[in-house]
């Protein structure tokens, strides 16, 4: 697996940050130019993509992912990016792991979404705080995986 090792400066980026690629090191990976990566930091990694905005090619640092890393705006960082091959798996809360085991087709259309679309439609479902509110979420969400594979 090809894997890039650079010296850079975590830059601002809108109202996040970024570690900003050249067209260079992007085809370096050998992988598309919004290719899933893993991005290294000392002892710290995050799973990513590159983004392009404004002509560059961007690793997209969120407030969340800065703290994960260590690192903040302006900081010199040796990084290590490499292509990430790994299935992205998303964690079911319980009630959509088990409703998805009771219909087949609605689980036939979960996994042929794209994994932020199931990270997405699970979060729905796991941050609802009152119960009927993750109910209704529940119910909308296997509606729609029903709807997907009618049409």
């Amino acid at each position: 697996m090809s894997e890039l090792r650079i010296r850079t400066t975590v830059e601002r980026r809108g109202p996040a940050a970024a570690i900003i690629l050249t067209d260079e090191q992007v085809a370096s990976l050998g992988g598309a130019r919004n290719a899933p990566v893993t991005l290294s930091i000392g002892d710290a990694t995050v799973r990513t993509r590159i983004g392009q905005m404004g002509g560059e090619n961007l690793l997209g640092l969120s407030k969340e992912r800065r703290a994960a890393l260590g690192v903040d705006e302006g900081d010199e960082v040796e990084a290590v990016v490499a292509l990430d091959r790994a299935e992205r798996e998303v964690e079911l809360p319980q009630e959509l792991a088990a409703a998805l085991d009771a219909d087949p087709t609605a689980a036939a259309a979960f996994a042929g979404l794209a994994p932020s679309r199931r990270k997405e439609l699970a979060r729905g479902i796991a941050d609802a705080k009152a119960d009927a509110t993750r109910q209704r979420r529940l119910e909308r969400a296997l509606d729609q995986l029903r709807a997907t594979t009618a049409s």
